[in-house]
């Protein structure tokens, strides 16, 4: 219960009853008795009604604990100190002290050159670790905590000012000086002190979930400024762009919503407390298999499946499913704050991915052994040895920009071709193609650089809906006057109708970005990058008239019925060709396989990971029986692969379930639906249909059968398959999976009654991260 200052509370009364009796000029009534002298009240800290403070907080975000360099001593000979503020959210949303604090730990961590010529320039220095006595150092009102494992130990003394609620201090009772000052420290030095706090609790008494973690404050203690460190390669943003953020907290706070490690310390700021140079090495003990310090762990993590062969120990297990989902060369997918991951080149953050290179032997290294670190720069510190030549970073967006593909002319011909006495259909389309911004030059054939080589045909209804057609192919055809000019007899049986030509058209290309031939002449791969999107904008041309004038847009190619954002999608995947493989960068070309309107699926049943083990090590996959989809559309194979409702029939799945039914490997917070959706935008429309127009689904390759897509869409993500949930859907007017009708024009679903944004039972509110 929240503690008022009386005597204003009285103040404010009294000022009411004296207004309401302002109204006319009565007589003067007789004097009263003096009343007997009240006491004197104490005195209100500067600016703060003492009496106005909070013990519980709603959320995290709400409580903000502030420290200023001023008042912190953790370098020197000079006895230990700390003072900070904690304020919480009170009534009305004021800020009002936050008072009662029971137990804080304390983690303090030095940035200092690296005299040495082995590692990092500049490394961190956790002061307890180098005191020996641990991470971080509790604090609490009696001078003693009980640690992890239930040992108690000795901590700094933490008193509440009573004069200024929500303001406290520590010092060190024991003997010496706290573990947290370094005293051969050099106060010149950046420091990084972050505090975690303990046992805060909601007005309910129920225990806040998140970790609450003060930010970090980085000062040099010498003269008290702040300062910026030199190390931050990677910046919060970067890791958020996967793994979402957590909401409450303001854009200059922004902390990591899900990293599974240590339920998240939220920032990379605070991560380096504890992985730092002090917990380096394992990455040669066969038992552990990966080095703990911050620069190491983080590559050998993210590699994860990719150098799952190679890894041992724990590495293995916990690493060796963990699917990069950019290209894993891409450095600047995490890198985004400065050039220091290709300026300074050392052992230990080369070999923590390239994990099968031994410079101790020169396995790997064509032999070469370096003497130490201080040497590996004559080789890859420029050129094109050097990381960001080396890893090609930058190069799959190069080619894809380099390469554009437009649509000029479609000519098309109704039983025009006799083919073995049978009347053929016959299509040419003309495409200019420009490299670099000029005409491909004549006589080239994309035959032997070309990974996929399809150009999808598909036709396209009034109301926006689109039809799988007949593709056609490039390789074969040579370029003239900037053009290739494509022609095809077929039963295609579109006269009249608008018909979208989409690419389904990747090449290869080498570490400059350029054109390069996938296959030598032996046969052996040898792409630097491959699957590389041409650029091409989706087009829709109206056979009816000669120009193509008059075409229908597919709803894919209209922003207000698209609620997903391929810019989303890109922060992860850095571009969508990545994700596919294939060479769509856009849902539009996406459209051209994973539509509402070709059923069936490469992927029918749903598997989970069992337990156990197979004779290699492997893990054993089983099928959930009675849990199945036959459709490819692709907001349900987005929502299916995402949440891991997938089978391994084309290897191991990047996502995937436990056998706790958990979904592993997905980065983000799964009920975000903003990580992938447009901000603001309604996924319902007015009727209680989807915003897309989509209102049924195909669930068979004739394109004959049909589902409900509200329903499924939600099916897709939660695994909704249990009696009780399909009688739910059944009876909100959902046609199901394994009772489909034959007609597309089904019911709209009343789900949106309930679930609309809005609704007390919306998707806004309940998938929201913080009813997460």
């Amino acid at each position: 219960m929240r503690k008022y200052n009386k005597t204003l509370l009285a103040a404010a009364f009294i000022a009411a009853f004296g207004l309401a009796g302002c109204g006319s000029d009565g007589s003067d009534g007789a004097d009263g008795v003096d009343g007997v002298n009240g006491v004197d009240g104490a005195d209100g800290a500067d600016g703060t009604n003492a009496g106005l403070t909070v013990t519980t907080v709603e959320n995290a975000y709400d409580y903000n604990l502030t420290l200023d360099p001023a008042d912190i001593v953790v370098v020197g000979s000079d006895p230990f100190s700390i003072k900070f503020t904690v304020t919480g959210v009170g009534t009305g949303n004021a800020e009002v002290p936050f008072s009662g604090l029971e137990k804080i730990a304390l983690y303090v961590t030095s940035q200092s050159e690296n005299t040495t010529d082995t590692g990092a320039p500049m490394l961190w220095t956790n002061h307890a670790l180098a005191n020996d006595f641990g991470s971080s150092m509790y604090c609490t009102p009696t001078g003693t905590a009980v640690a992890r494992g239930g040992a108690e130990v000795e901590a700094c003394t933490l008193v509440e000012d009573a004069a200024n609620p929500g303001t406290y201090t520590g010092t060190w009772a024991h003997d010496g000086n706290a573990p947290v000052v370094l005293t051969d420290g050099d106060a010149n030095d950046l420091v990084r002190v972050m505090v975690r706090t303990y046992d805060v609790v909601n007005a309910d008494g129920t225990g806040i979930s998140d970790k609450i973690l003060s930010t970090p404050l980085d000062f040099i203690p010498a003269t008290g400024e702040l300062a910026v460190s030199e190390k931050d390669s990677v910046s919060n943003a970067a890791c958020i762009k996967c793994h979402s953020s957590l909401d409450g907290y303001a854009d200059t706070d922004m902390r990591i919503a899900n990293i599974d490690a240590h339920h998240n310390y939220q920032k990379v700021e605070n991560c380096v407390a504890c992985h730092n140079p002090a917990y380096a090495g394992g990455q040669d003990d066969e038992d552990v298999g990966f080095n703990a310090n911050f620069n190491a762990m983080i590559h050998t993590i993210h590699a994860g499946h990719h150098i799952a062969d190679s890894l041992t120990g724990e590495a293995a297990e916990l690493f060796g499913e963990i699917g990069f989902p950019s290209e894993l060369n891409e450095c600047t997918a995490c890198h985004d704050n400065g050039t220091q991951w290709n300026d300074n080149v050392y052992e230990e953050a080369c070999v923590s991915c390239h994990v099968d290179v031994d410079l101790a032997t020169g396995e790997n290294h064509n032999g070469i052994v370096p003497a130490s670190d201080a040497v590996c720069s004559g080789c890859h510190g420029a050129g094109s040895l050097s990381p960001v030549e080396a890893h090609n970073v930058g190069v799959r967006a190069m080619t894809t920009d380099s390469i554009v593909f437009a649509v000029s002319n479609v000519t098309y011909a109704e039983d025009a071709v006799d083919v073995s006495g049978v009347m053929q259909d016959q299509m040419s389309i003309t495409f200019d193609v420009t490299v670099d911004g000029s005409p491909i030059v004549d006589g080239f054939d994309f035959a032997d650089y070309a990974n996929y080589d399809e150009i999808k045909t598909g036709t396209v209804d009034a109301d926006g809906t689109y039809y799988v057609g007949t593709s056609v192919n490039l390789s074969g055809v040579v370029s003239s006057g900037g053009q290739f000019v494509v022609t095809k007899v077929a039963d295609f049986n579109v006269a009249g109708q608008t018909i979208a030509i989409t690419p389904r058209f990747s090449v290869c290309a080498d570490s400059d970005a350029q054109l390069i031939a996938c296959q030598d002449a032996s046969g052996e791969d040898q792409y630097a990058v491959e699957y590389v999107a041409v650029t091409m904008d989706t087009k829709y041309w109206n056979l009816a008239n000669a120009d193509g004038s008059g075409a229908n847009i597919a709803r894919q190619s209209v922003p207000s019925m698209v609620t997903a954002d391929e810019a989303k999608c890109s922060t992860c995947h850095t571009s969508l060709g990545i994700a596919k493989h294939y060479g769509n960068e856009r849902f539009d070309q996406c459209m051209g396989c994973h539509n509402n309107t070709w059923g069936g699926s490469y992927h029918v049943a749903v598997e989970y990971k069992t337990d156990a083990v197979d004779e290699d090590g492997e893990p054993v996959f089983e099928t959930i029986e009675g849990l199945t989809y036959n459709n490819r559309d692709l907001m349900t194979v987005s929502h299916r692969f995402h949440s891991g409702l997938w089978d391994d029939n084309r290897g191991f799945p990047a996502i995937n379930l436990n056998a706790d039914m958990e979904t592993q490997g997905y980065p983000a917070v799964a009920t975000e639906c903003s990580a992938c959706h447009k901000d603001g935008m309604d996924i319902f429309a007015a009727d209680g249909g989807l915003a897309s127009g989509k209102r049924a689904i195909a669930v068979n390759s004739a394109g004959t059968q049909f589902i409900s897509p509200v329903a499924e869409s939600c099916r897709t993500c939660h695994a909704h398959s249990d009696a009780a949930a399909l009688a739910h859907f059944k009876a909100n007017g959902a046609t199901v999976e394994g009772e489909p009708d034959t007609t597309a024009d089904l019911p709209v679903e009343s789900c949106a009654t309930c679930h609309a944004e809005g609704k007390t039972y919306g998707i806004d509110t309940v998938h929201s991260s913080v009813a997460h």
